[in-house]
């Protein structure tokens, strides 16, 4: 099973100069909780907006630039090669950023989406989720708090057979 796991606005932002636009501390938790144990795959720019690796996770790394090879990551030139390289893991998850949710929405079976219920000023966007190849599964509302600016949803969506 492929997942494609993001956050996305309303309006479908994803973040704006390779960083989140929110700060959402139950949402980060539900992240690593779902892609701890899995290889995450990603494009170069997302994979650069991290720290420093994620624990536990085998990051698998999206680019086209032939001599980049970050310590400790696989790097593939093409999503096909990153499922490939994934291919023992049961549910490697399609992490971002914009372009490669793109190429990820014609071969995940699931899409764990939180809906973050404001808009956003953004440059990267989740791709439109067609609800006729698309269908919530399950969905559970999370209240605006003194930790979470906003409120949102988490969305499980399954590919229709």
């Amino acid at each position: 099973m492929i997942t494609m796991i993001a956050a996305a606005a309303e309006n479908n932002a994803l973040g704006k100069d390779n960083d989140l636009v929110w700060h959402l501390p139950d949402d980060f938790k539900r992240f690593k909780r779902l892609t701890s144990g899995h290889h995450i795959i990603m494009g170069r720019k997302t994979f650069e907006s991290f720290p420093k690796l994620l624990p536990e996770r085998t990051h698998v790394i999206i680019t086209r630039k032939d001599d980049y090879n970050p310590e400790g990551t696989i790097v593939v030139n093409s999503l096909e090669e990153a499922l490939r390289v994934s291919k023992l893991d049961e549910q490697p998850f399609i992490i971002g950023g914009g372009e490669i949710y793109k190429m990820g929405m014609d071969v995940a079976d699931r899409i764990e989406l939180t809906r973050v219920h404001a808009e956003f000023e953004a440059d990267t966007y989740f791709p439109e989720i067609d609800e006729d190849e698309w269908k919530v599964i399950k969905e559970q509302f999370h209240e605006e708090d003194e930790k979470h600016d906003h409120s949102f949803t988490y969305l499980t969506y399954e590919r229709r057979s």
